[in-house]
């Protein structure tokens, strides 16, 4: 064939060229050698040592940034993995302000960093300049004047790699945190069950042909369908009613009766502050935390009962899998020992703190105190609850002075704590000595890019995408604490909290300003 005769001229010329190319650079990579021998050879010994020195310096910074980038994520699952997913459509919906519609993410500089280790003078995150008490003191001292800060303003910045405080300012004074003593929750709850502890929904079989839906207390349940892409789905209310069905069908049931069991939970369902649209009920069984229109994150309009209402929507998806609910379920107490015939578990934990700090989602803050009142053989009400996060924080020998859990979303303004017992959370999280509290930092908001930040910083360069950090917000309460690496490339914990404001944007604008002001400053 003509064709091919043609192309296997021009292969074989190819390749006599390819060859020569080959032959020409490999004696051009000898002469470059050679005379790179003799320009050595030559050089003072002084100067020697000079290059010798630059060269092993550009080698451990190249291992340096390998080791950061590699601590630093992506994550498998989580905050990590969501932030590359769903970075152009987070909307920034929180239990406090709520972000307008979707739109795509700014760009922001890569410098969410890994998280250091401890040890002053090794590669790493000690071996950054550390910061002086007088730099930072230079820096944040007159922003702490700003007007638009209220009254009560105290702030804590700690150098985490040497694990001490370099900035304070009345940190011992106890205040409302609003959102940020979901820090506390979440340190609480990670110590208490693991990152790993997953939260059931089960269906027992009590009685030949009647059957209770059991309440854990997942606050993620869904009903709705589940989303194609996702990479972790939460636990479905769906896939619980068709492992259920076909129970019932092996057993040749297929008419029973339903009842619902929430009793896990205790104490009152409503929160302190009232029906609200920022949380629904607090029980043990709810699907979509109770929500009453599509959405995920944010305020909403909230279901009443929405135990009862889990239960008719689980009878509902019986019926439609051939399986007949007689009558209406009710609430009932199932058996210890009652036979379970389906179950559906919970994300992980970990996950499951990471939504709750990056969207401020109450919801879930609630479910996880009552968690770890579960876990700490404490009442899962309000009170039991706090008295459960409290004693898991003592535990963890965290400075309590003053601290006060009324609540796990900061939604009580009788929740108080202090800047210092923030930061030292965070320094907590952040330490390699606690891989299990990690959440606490990966699921921080990034400024200007995810959750409760994705709308602020956005005129601020040195503090968009660096720093990450836990808002929140009551009404003359606003509050500010994470993580941000200065301009020495050193990690740092800051909170800065302040009471009694009257111009809201005003006060968050000045802590935003604070938090740049730390990303921005060696400080030496």
């Amino acid at each position: 064939m003509p064709e091919t005769g043609k192309w296997q001229v021009r292969w074989q010329s190819a390749e006599r060229s390819a060859r020569a190319a080959t032959r020409a650079a490999v004696r051009w990579a000898q002469t470059a050698v050679d005379a790179t021998r003799q320009t050595w050879q030559a050089t003072p010994r002084q100067t020697q040592q000079t290059w010798r020195l630059t060269a092993v310096s550009a080698a451990t910074g190249l291992a340096v940034a390998i080791v950061a980038v590699a601590a630093s994520g992506p994550w498998d699952s989580g905050q990590r993995t969501a932030e590359r997913a769903e970075a152009a459509e987070m909307d920034g919906a929180s239990g406090e302000h709520h972000a307008p519609e979707a739109r795509p993410a700014p760009s922001a500089p890569p410098v969410l960093p890994a998280l250091g280790g401890r040890v002053p003078g090794a590669a790493g995150r000690g071996a950054a300049p550390a910061p002086t008490d007088a730099g930072l003191a230079d820096a944040l001292a007159p922003l702490l004047k700003d007007p638009a800060l209220g009254p009560l303003r105290t702030a804590s910045v700690l150098d985490v790699a040497a694990g001490r405080e370099v900035f304070g300012e009345g940190q011992g004074k106890a205040a409302t945190p609003a959102s940020t003593v979901k820090l506390a929750t979440a340190v609480a709850a990670l110590s208490a069950l693991g990152p790993d502890h997953r939260i059931d929904t089960t269906v027992v079989l009590t009685r030949k042909n009647r059957l209770v839906l059991v309440g854990g207390g997942d606050p993620t349940l869904t009903a709705r369908a589940p989303r194609h892409g996702a990479e972790e789905q939460p636990a479905n209310l769906r896939t619980l009613a068709d492992a259920t069905a076909r129970a019932l069908k092996k057993r040749h049931l297929t008419k029973i009766s339903l009842a619902y069991d929430a009793a896990a939970y205790s104490g009152p369902v409503q929160h302190p502050i009232g029906p609200n649209e920022n949380i629904a009920p607090v029980t043990a069984l709810m699907t979509d935390e109770a929500r009453l229109d599509d959405s995920e994150h944010g305020t909403a309009p909230r279901d009443t009962d929405p135990s009862h209402t889990a239960a008719r929507t689980f009878a509902d998806l019986l019926h439609d899998r051939g399986i007949t609910v007689d009558g209406d379920p009710e609430g009932a107490k199932a058996p210890k020992k009652a036979a379970r015939i389906a179950a559906v578990h919970s994300l992980p934990l970990s996950a499951l703190v990471e939504r709750m700090l990056t969207y401020s989602d109450n919801d879930i803050a609630e479910a996880l105190a009552r968690q770890t009142a579960l876990a700490s053989r404490q009442p899962a009400s309000f009170a039991g609850a706090g008295k459960a996060v409290r004693t898991a924080l003592q535990r963890e020998h965290l400075p309590l002075s003053g601290a006060v859990f009324e609540d796990g979303s900061g939604l009580d303004r009788d929740d108080k704590v202090t800047a210092g017992l923030l930061s030292r959370l965070l320094l907590h999280a952040s330490s390699p000595d606690h891989p299990a509290l990690r959440p606490v930092v990966t699921g921080l908001p990034v400024a200007a890019f995810t959750g409760t930040l994705s709308t602020r910083y956005r005129g601020q360069s040195a503090g968009a995408g660096a720093v990450r950090a836990k808002t929140g917000t009551l009404t003359g309460v606003n509050t500010l604490a994470g993580t941000v690496v200065d301009a020495d490339g050193r990690l740092l914990a800051f909170s800065f909290m302040t009471t009694g404001t009257t111009d809201p944007q005003g006060a968050q604008n000045a802590l935003d300003k604070l938090a740049s002001a730390v990303a921005n400053c060696g400080c030496r």
